[in-house]
């Protein structure tokens, strides 16, 4: 049961940090409360799920040709801040964007791997100390 759980936490995880709609909050939550696996388990497998979803996001907004997307807030912001802007990637809705605006920019892709992986773990870890 365990690793069934964290599959679906993974694949729930993965999904929401896509342009997809999902919630991740709710499994790492549920599996919190029902003790399911170890927090730690759970935090790090919430959070690697996550951070490729956004990743893919990232990737995905790479292949986007220039005139399509119009210049507006979130991308005035991503292009002064960069790959740091990412740390926000945890924001729903927002994030899904902010990944996208950063990959279509080409920001740094290691700042921006870093960036979407510890402001995901940060929201999880909080999740997380809240629950427990």
């Amino acid at each position: 049961m365990e690793g069934a759980s964290l599959f679906g936490l993974f694949v729930a995880s993965f999904i929401s940090a896509t342009v997809l709609p999902g919630s991740s909050e709710i499994a790492f939550i549920a599996i919190l409360l029902n003790e399911v696996t170890s927090d730690w388990a759970a935090l790090w497998v919430a959070t690697i799920g996550n951070t490729l979803g956004g990743i893919t996001t990232f990737l995905l907004g790479r292949f986007i040709p220039t005139r399509h997307l119009p210049s507006d807030r979130i991308l005035t912001n991503v292009r002064r801040w960069g790959g740091v802007s990412l740390l926000i990637s945890w924001v729903p809705l927002l994030g899904d964007a902010v990944c996208l605006a950063a990959g279509w920019l080409r920001t740094h892709l290691m700042v921006s791997i870093f960036c979407i992986a510890f402001g995901k773990f940060v929201r999880y870890w909080i999740l997380m100390v809240g629950v427990t």
